[in-house]
């Protein structure tokens, strides 16, 4: 009887909570932004040599070096192919702009004070460590990094790296590079305040992506997110168990927060395991964390790890 009485109200507490969430996001919806996109990079591959003079006035910023080292830019052969293939992929930019939009309506409700920056398209030679670059009043995106995983471009660079190499996954970049921006950094080097600064960011993008799958805002495949979730309960035990939550062992982050093709248990399943696990277990305690305790996103963001641990009663899933 208790059973079907709590399950009774979790279908009623779902009901209501759905509703609230449609409320909030027609709220979201109405709300105007402006966004400036430039295409840089269509500009400059389809620019001849007396061009560049107009194109250094239209971004400065763009232009620290003399013209030769553009011309030579325009004839390489190399460069010519990397700008053709962008071309070709990224023939508009409609679809990341109306999510560009949506992400920053998402960003002013929750951040009304933030100024939207002007969002730049370039080429940066796959350079995919620095794919979103933001610049104070600047946001740059590096088309080139955007090709498709299995883009020839990308057949050196380990698989664990270029399944992110999709366009799909822009917008929740860009999303990353304004949350690492919004979180406060850890004061303390535990693994634990390692995990939940990650979960919060991720967190973050809960909110300002209600529109994107789980396993893009982490950027893992479909696969990688489900082996995290059916495994939780003992990667959770692991933490535990190791008596890693309050090391300061700077070892742990490579292992199980740092960019890798899987984590490092030191078990036969290691190789299964999808790399930087322990940011997924952050983002579980932060989501228990915020069911319990009624706080606005940003009050969440100075809410030091213990007393998100600690108030979390975080279980997980088995």
């Amino acid at each position: 009887m208790q059973k079907h009485i709590f399950a009774l109200f979790s279908i009623i507490f779902l009901f209501f909570g759905c509703k609230e969430e449609d409320k909030l996001e027609k709220e979201i919806s109405k709300l105007e932004v402006s966004l400036s996109i430039s295409r840089f990079d269509k500009e400059f591959s389809e620019a001849k040599p007396n061009d560049l003079p107009e194109l250094r006035v239209k971004y400065p910023y763009l232009f620290p070096a003399p013209d030769s080292v553009w011309v030579k830019k325009m004839q390489d052969t190399i460069q010519q192919e990397l700008m053709q293939e962008v071309s070709s992929e990224f023939l508009d930019f409609k679809v990341e702009s109306l999510q560009l939009a949506d992400f920053y309506k998402h960003v002013k409700y929750y951040f009304p004070k933030y100024k939207i920056p002007h969002i730049i398209t370039v080429t940066n030679d796959v350079d995919y460590n620095n794919r979103i670059i933001l610049a104070d009043s600047l946001l740059f995106i590096g088309l080139d990094n955007y090709l498709g995983q299995d883009h020839r471009f990308y057949s050196s660079i380990q698989r664990y790296i270029s399944q992110g190499m999709d366009r799909s996954y822009i917008v929740s970049n860009i999303a990353s590079v304004f949350a690492n921006k919004a979180v406060p950094k850890p004061r303390d080097r535990t693994f634990l305040a390692q995990i939940i600064y990650y979960g919060k960011e991720l967190y973050l993008k809960d909110k300002l992506l209600p529109n994107a799958t789980d396993a893009i805002k982490i950027g893992y495949t479909e696969e990688q997110l489900n082996w995290a979730i059916a495994n939780e309960e003992p990667i959770w035990r692991n933490f535990v168990e190791q008596e890693y939550l309050y090391s300061t062992n700077n070892n742990l982050r490579k292992r199980f927060l740092d960019p890798a093709p899987f984590s490092k248990f030191g078990l036969e399943l290691d190789k299964e395991s999808p790399g930087r696990i322990g940011r997924y277990i952050g983002w579980q305690i932060v989501k228990s964390f915020m069911e319990k305790n009624d706080l606005s996103l940003v009050q969440l963001m100075p809410v030091t790890a213990e007393e998100i641990f600690k108030k979390s009663n975080y279980k997980p899933k088995k």
